[in-house]
């Protein structure tokens, strides 16, 4: 079963990623603290990463480049969940090394075929 990681602090989100993703027939966690997100990936094997970027003690740049720290993280798909919106952001967490970008709000409609998208590359 593909296994999915949601990163995300705000619990409305969190949930709304979480059921989605579980009624699409995923295995998902969540980690609302970044600390946590590390020990997690350090503990279980995922297929994918959503990851907000704006978090509160680590936003989501920071905790992208500590995810490159270990070597089993490269073949991991990390998605940018973000109500960064602005005209280069995209651009700017594509940069960074995430592979794709979900702006919030999420668009339910569109959210399955998203995530299935990233899961087949």
């Amino acid at each position: 079963m593909t296994h999915i990681l949601v990163v995300e602090d705000n619990p409305m989100n969190m949930e709304l990623v979480v059921d989605l993703l579980e009624s699409y027939g995923y295995e998902v966690t969540g980690s609302q603290e970044s600390a946590r997100a590390l020990e997690l990936v350090k503990e279980m094997k995922f297929d994918l990463i959503l990851l907000d970027m704006q978090l509160p003690e680590m936003d989501g740049l920071e905790l992208l480049e500590k995810f490159k720290e270990y070597p089993d993280m490269a073949k991991i798909p990390i998605i940018a969940v973000t109500a960064h919106v602005m005209k280069g952001d995209e651009e700017r967490f594509i940069k960074a090394g995430c592979v794709g970008y979900i702006p919030k709000p999420i668009d339910v409609h569109q959210f399955k075929s998203q995530v299935a998208g990233y899961l087949e590359n």
